[in-house]
Order: C-alpha cells, then sequence, then structure tokens
C-alpha cells in the first residue's frame, strides 16, 4: 500500500482525487461528444497543483518515497489526460504522448524480460519513440507546455530511451551466422505461448512438432555452441542458447499442465483471457465503437495485475511458483501489445468528426473496390457515392466541419484529405462512364 501522506500534502491529494473522479464521471457519459476546452481546463487545473506540490516538497525535509499515494494519483490523472487529449483530437500535443510512454514502456520492459524479440521488431518502437520526442521537444521549444509536466515526459521519455537502447545493444551482439536461428526461436516461443493459451484438447498434439524442431535445432550445436560456415564461434551463444532452453522448458510446461494453469492461478488466468478477447475486439472496432478513454479500464486491470508478480513470477499463498507461468506472461504481454496497438493507431480527430471520418473510410472503400475491377461505368453505378460525398461536403460551414457547438473540432486537415481523395477517385471513375443509351 502506497505510504502515508503528509498533513501539507493532504489537500492537494483531496484535490487530485476529486480531479480524478470529474474525469472518470466525463469519461463514462456518452450522451455528449468530449469538449477541448474542457480537457484544457482540467489539465491547467493540475499543472497548477503539480507547482503547489513542487512547492511544498522543495521546503519539506523528507523526499517521498516512489509509493507515495499523491504521485499515484498523480500518475492515474496523467494517463487519463493523456487519453482525453486524444479523443478531442489533440494527439500531436504533449499530454497526448504520456500514455502512449507509460504503455510504450511496459511493452520494452516484458521483451526485455523476456528476451523474446528481434531487432527488426524493435525499429517500430523506436520510431514511435522518436515522434513522441519530436512532439515534446516542439512544445518545449513554443513554451506549450508547464515545465514540471515537461520534466514528468522527460523522465519518461529518458526511461523508454534506456530499456530501448539495452534492447539494441543486446541484439547488437548477435551475429548474423545466429539471427536466423534466433529469429526462429523467437517465433516459436511465441507460438508456444499461443498454443498454451488455448483450451483444445488437441493443443497437445500441436506441441509436438514445435518439439521435434526444437530438437532439429539443438542437433546443429558442435560441443554444446552454434558454428558458423567456416567452423568459427560466433557473438551471441547466450542469447540464443538461453532462448532454446527456454522453447524447450514452455514447451513441457504446456504439456506437464494440460489443464492450462493450476487452479490457484485459474482466477487470473481467467481474467486475462477475458481482457485478451476484449481488446482483440476494441483492436478491430475502436474506430466506430470506443474512445481512447475506454483504454483507461484495460489499462487498470493489466497494471493490477501485473503488479501481483514478484521477480517476474506470479506465486501462489505459500510462495510457491505454480504451473501456468507461461501462459500467463503470453497473455500478458499480448493485452500490453493490445493497448499499444490500438493506442498507436489512433488519429488527430476530435470526437465530433470521427462519424464523417468513418462515412468517408467507407465510401473510400467502396470506390476502390469498384476502381479494381474496372469499367466501363454508367453514371447510375457511380450516382450514389457522388450524392453521399456531395452530401457530407454540404456540412461544411465556410469550409470547416462543425461541432454541435458551432466550434470547430481537430481533424479538420485529416478528414479534408481524406474528403478530396473519395473525390479524385471518383473523378477517375467517371473518366469510363458509357452512354446508357
Amino acid at each position: 500500500m502506497p505510504n502515508r501522506v503528509s498533513e501539507e500534502e493532504l489537500p492537494i491529494l483531496e484535490s487530485i482525487i476529486n480531479i480524478r473522479n470529474r474525469l472518470q464521471a466525463l469519461k463514462k457519459d456518452r450522451d455528449h461528444y468530449i469538449k477541448s476546452s474542457a480537457v484544457t481546463e482540467i489539465y491547467d487545473e493540475v499543472t497548477e497543483l503539480v507547482k503547489k506540490l513542487i512547492e511544498i516538497r522543495d521546503q519539506s525535509a523528507e523526499s517521498p518515497t516512489s509509493d507515495n499515494r499523491v504521485n499515484a494519483v498523480f500518475d492515474d490523472v496523467f494517463q487519463l489526460l493523456s487519453l482525453f487529449f486524444m479523443a478531442v483530437g489533440k494527439n500531436k500535443e504533449s499530454p497526448a504522448t504520456y500514455a502512449h510512454l507509460a504503455t510504450l514502456k511496459q511493452c520494452l520492459d516484458h521483451l526485455n524480460e523476456s528476451g523474446v524479440y528481434t531487432i527488426d521488431e524493435l525499429t517500430p518502437h523506436k520510431n514511435r519513440l522518436m515522434d513522441m520526442k519530436r512532439i515534446i521537444n516542439n512544445d518545449e521549444e513554443n513554451k506549450a507546455i508547464a515545465e514540471p509536466h515537461l520534466k514528468l515526459l522527460n523522465k519518461k521519455l529518458i526511461s523508454c530511451e534506456k530499456v530501448l537502447n539495452q534492447l539494441l545493444d543486446s541484439g547488437l551482439n548477435l551475429s548474423d551466422d545466429l539471427a536466423p536461428i534466433h529469429h526462429r526461436l523467437v517465433q516459436i516461443k511465441r507460438e508456444l505461448g499461443a498454443i498454451g493459451a488455448r483450451t483444445d484438447p488437441d493443443k497437445i498434439s500441436d506441441i509436438r512438432p514445435y518439439q521435434d524442431e526444437l530438437r532439429s535445432i539443438d542437433s546443429k550445436r558442435v560441443d554444446g555452441k552454434f558454428m558458423a560456415p567456416d567452423g568459427s564461434i560466433p557473438p551471441g551463444q547466450a542469447q540464443v542458447i538461453g532462448l532454446l532452453e527456454e522453447c524447450y522448458e514452455d514447451a513441457h510446461e504446456i504439456i506437464a499442465s494440460q489443464n492450462n494453469v493450476s487452479e490457484t492461478l485459474k482466477p487470473i488466468y481467467d481474467r486475462l483471457i477475458e481482457l485478451k478477447a476484449s481488446l482483440e475486439r476494441l483492436a478491430l472496432t475502436h474506430r466506430w465503437t470506443s474512445r481512447e478513454t475506454d483504454l483507461w479500464t484495460y489499462q487498470l486491470q493489466l497494471s493490477e495485475i501485473d503488479n501481483m508478480r514478484k521477480d517476474g513470477k506470479f506465486y501462489d499463498d505459500e510462495g510457491n511458483v505454480p504451473e501456468g507461468q507461461t501462459v500467463l506472461l503470453y497473455l500478458l504481454h499480448k493485452c500490453y501489445r493490445l493497448v499499444y496497438k490500438i493506442l498507436s493507431s489512433s488519429e488527430p480527430i476530435a470526437e465530433p468528426l470521427i462519424p464523417i471520418h468513418n462515412q468517408l473510410h467507407t465510401v473510400r472503400r467502396f470506390l476502390n473496390e469498384i476502381k479494381k475491377f474496372g469499367g466501363p461505368f454508367t453514371s447510375r453505378e457511380l450516382y450514389p457515392y457522388q450524392m453521399k460525398l456531395a452530401s457530407i461536403d454540404n456540412m461544411r460551414v465556410d469550409g470547416k466541419f462543425l461541432d454541435e457547438d458551432g466550434s470547430i473540432p481537430e481533424g479538420q486537415g485529416i478528414v479534408m484529405a481524406l474528403l478530396n481523395e473519395c473525390y479524385d477517385i471518383l473523378f477517375e471513375l467517371k473518366a469510363d462512364i458509357v452512354d446508357e443509351n
């Protein structure tokens, strides 16, 4: 449990809890669009509270511990605010990067913990981190972010960069001769985790081919080492052999625990299965059915489950490590990756423009399908698309799409680019129109 809060910090704690409650209430309100002004107003309130907290701590002789409750609630609020900034289309502003950085750090930590990755798989994470760094640096140069929040984001940024560099350095120690074996072992370990998470009776027989392949890979060793074509011993032996042994252990554990996990870990397993299924649905439908703020609930639950581990393992009440660790870790990592995937796919479009954006996406898809099959076309065939685009275009006022309050929501450029793209495709198709007579 977080430690006791000092008397001086109690008013700050009460205020930030109040703000968290307001954000949670705003998150649940589905009858109204989230207003950008409301989010900005709350952000300014939080910034003032942070400044007051810094003043109090500067005058205090004691330093807060890492589990300080005030810090924990502030983290909740910054996470929620970050998702709200994304929900109103402010993805390119620094506050929106907080949730990205927190989720990316969890993903990188799990990669570092498991060692199950390839250098190529780190490239998207590296690029994403560079994007967020540019956003933060740009706001810093333009003085568009408060100093306390800037320090917090830079701290999270540096934390991510540190783990990423560790992963990259570890990958550089792997020779080109061992890279194909390592890559295949990474695939096998992930596929074993996926099989272990299944509940069907056929999964045990599905493990056998992987065991055969592991033995085949193992047989390539000479005196316990993987050799290069010229007979030398390439660097990276520990990585590859360690991963090979982990694959053996995973396959053995899945076969030994045919009921997936021990009874003591079953509640955690059931929760992770449910979370994974929900996140997989959300990854497919979030563009139409959800807000970025909906991820908050999933992040809380995953963090709660992750915090149950000690030294990377789930323990029972007697302090033993029950069977089923491989399956639980696979599910936990999978859920984190799904959250990160959904966050990364978020576009800087405010909620009022999402329905228009989705309609244009659908129109573009249909037009591209028609274009793929080729003409000739009749005017009647293209008429519904022309009318749909015209109806969307007519929603603009002075060239802008407005929300219900007459304000100009974020995402105008993206929606207009999509509308123009649809018009361009339609214009191309009209070139193949034939006279119906």
